[in-house]
């Protein structure tokens, strides 16, 4: 493998073929945990988290799992009926998501997938999984989201839960092998302007790839469904400026990419990238890294941030 960067993130970017491989392994020790086929589930989080809890609830309503839900924790709708919240949080310690889980303790079923097993989320939610093998120490968050959206995919595939053309965790896990060394090019490190795209579950990940880009490197960057893409959001494209794709284009969206002066970034489009979305994240993320060192920011210690948001106290 090539290596391009030494910071902390870079590392732990670089780990994530071994993290999701860990994760994959040890789905099955964690049914007690994740949601049961027919449960309706509501997925919360805060900032990647919540993104991540997007592209799960995706896969695993499309995939015939049961009818599920994305929230952000702060915006969950007191009220609604549930048969299981399953909360995501690395650091187990998110304002936001403890208070949820106090407010509807015992009256549903509450689930949490952590990185730190010595946080108060493993006595605020029923059950807990905890992937401390994917724990980071960079503020932002790349292998532990990541780690985490494999385990549950993992779990969908052992219940036969994918939709119709998401690949098998083995073959993500593959792609994120070559994600690590594919070249980033010209076209994406010298852009002033990326606006990340994506269908079904993949919109989650464009989401998170502009998070990752504006907490790393500062970046100019938006997300958007690839269907609303033109409505109104082409309209910042041009030249210099990435439209960057997850997962399948629509008809004719190159086209008009191509018509306005911008590049496209796309799995379909280019047969050298013919990558799992979820891989496809891992060169977001090293591209993230690279400007922000190209810019002479420290990815390790982003501007404005902690590591955890934790209201009425200092963060850490």
């Amino acid at each position: 493998m090539t290596t391009y960067e030494t910071s902390r993130t870079s590392v732990e970017i670089a780990s994530q073929p071994e993290t999701w491989t860990q994760a994959a392994r040890s789905a099955g020790s964690f049914d007690a945990v994740l949601p049961r086929r027919g449960e309706r589930v509501a997925v919360v989080g805060c900032g990647t988290s919540w993104f991540i809890a997007h592209a799960y609830a995706q896969l695993r309503e499309s995939g015939g799992h049961g009818e599920t839900d994305a929230f952000a924790a702060s915006e969950f709708p007191a009220g609604r009926r549930y048969d299981r919240i399953l909360a995501l949080t690395r650091s187990g310690t998110t304002t936001e998501v403890l208070d949820l889980l106090a407010k509807v303790k015992g009256t549903v079923a509450t689930s949490a997938v952590t990185a730190d097993p010595a946080t108060p989320v493993m006595t605020a939610a029923d059950a807990v999984a905890v992937l401390d093998f994917a724990d980071e120490e960079s503020v932002v968050q790349t292998r532990f989201a990541t780690t985490a959206l494999v385990l549950l995919r993992a779990h969908l595939e052992a219940e036969n839960a994918l939709p119709a053309g998401v690949r098998t965790v083995a073959r993500a896990i593959e792609d994120a092998r070559l994600a690590l060394d594919l070249p980033l090019g010209d076209a994406v490190t010298g852009a002033e302007q990326f606006t990340f795209l994506g269908t079904g579950w993949t919109y989650g990940l464009a989401l998170e790839a502009g998070l990752k880009m504006r907490e790393a490197a500062g970046a100019w960057t938006e997300a958007y469904p690839a269907m609303e893409y033109r409505h109104g959001p082409i309209s910042i494209t041009g030249p210099g400026r990435v439209a960057w794709l997850f997962g399948p284009a629509p008809d004719g969206l190159a086209d008009d990419i191509a018509r306005v002066g911008g590049h496209l970034v796309s799995l379909s489009a280019d047969g050298a990238r013919s990558l799992d979305p979820l891989a496809d994240l891992i060169v977001a993320q090293r591209l993230a890294v690279h400007l922000a060192e190209a810019r002479g920011y420290d990815p390790d210690r982003p501007r404005n941030l902690t590591r955890s948001v934790i209201l009425g106290t200092e963060s850490v």
